[in-house]
């Protein structure tokens, strides 16, 4: 008697349950992935560290890739759930990308700096090779733009310089999975730039028209050299010195304008005045010159006039 009272108790107490129940035999057209970006890191730190640190601090990625010989892919947290991997960052329009992005970690040694300079540790090839397709599956499942496929650095150019200029960009954009300038089109914009380098307020808002959140100020100031140096490391990684030279301005001018768009014109560059020129010196005669001088012919002394002799 007492179970058949416990059994309609607990029944009771189900009806009551505030556990809401989902009909889902309906489903919205008008819907979207919340990730639209995709951030890279490297963990500067080894596979075991890089483990202990993404699972038991405060940060955290949806995914870590080892440096093994047979590299492994952990899912550290779920793609419907916010890593903690972007901190303050921003792109275009967006900022806090935590919220609207997808990261990875990748298990790299980072940078270290020696007599030599700073050297970047390298990406093993089986490494590479297991990222590929990785980041292919996801912006393919979550329809995620190349131009949305960025760096650490890319986001937060002023902390941050992961994954770093040894990171392959170049053979991401072989396979179609990252922004890259058309090789033709920059050789071809490049001569206007070598002829009359553009100011620092143009490169500024060319970064910002890629994506780059800068004041523009007009000023070469180092937040400006930073993110010029976070924007070479990822298109032209042998000189990341943050320089505004000719060859960061066509690959800029190339990302931010659409494809045949005409060169820019050759600038005209005013020509200098001539001023007169100055009358030529008169040469002094040196010491000694006198003693250079050819003689001239010896000039006959003047003959006295002889006076008239009377004759008797």
């Amino acid at each position: 008697m007492k179970s058949i009272a416990a059994i309609l108790a607990l029944a009771a107490l189900a009806g009551c349950s505030t556990t809401p129940r989902y009909d889902t035999t309906y489903t919205a057209q008008g819907q979207s992935s919340r990730a639209r970006f995709l951030v890279l890191h490297y963990t500067v730190a080894n596979t075991p560290a890089s483990i202990k640190i993404l699972t038991q601090q405060q940060v955290s990625s949806h995914y870590l890739l080892t440096d093994e010989a047979t590299p492994k892919i952990y899912r550290l947290v779920d793609e419907n759930r916010s890593a903690w991997h972007a901190g303050n960052s921003s792109w275009k329009n967006y900022t806090q990308l935590n919220n609207s992005s997808i990261g990875i970690e990748i298990v790299n040694a980072g940078w270290k700096d020696t007599p030599q300079g700073r050297v970047y540790a390298p990406f093993p090839q089986a490494q590479v090779d297991a990222l590929v397709p990785l980041v292919k599956d996801i912006i393919q499942r979550h329809g995620i733009a190349p131009e949305n496929v960025l760096g650490h650095s890319d986001i937060a150019p002023l902390r941050k310089q992961d994954p770093g200029p040894q990171f392959p960009w170049q053979r991401l954009a072989q396979e179609g999975l990252v922004l890259w300038p058309d090789a033709t089109r920059v050789a071809a914009v490049r001569p206007a730039f070598d002829a009359l380098l553009p100011d620092v307020g143009w490169f500024q808002r060319k970064l910002a028209m890629h994506g780059f959140g800068i004041v523009q100020s007009g000023v070469y100031d180092e937040a400006t050299r930073t993110t010029l140096a976070a924007f070479q490391m990822k298109y032209r990684p042998l000189d990341i010195a943050g320089n505004p030279d000719a060859e960061t301005a066509s690959l800029l001018e190339v990302l931010t304008t659409p494809a045949g768009t005409p060169p820019p014109p050759m600038p005209v560059i005013p020509a200098q005045p001539v001023l007169p020129s100055a009358p030529a010196p008169t040469a002094e005669p040196l010491p000694g010159a006198l003693e250079n001088i050819p003689p001239t012919a010896p000039v006959p002394a003047p003959v006295p006039a002889v006076p008239p002799v009377n004759t008797p």
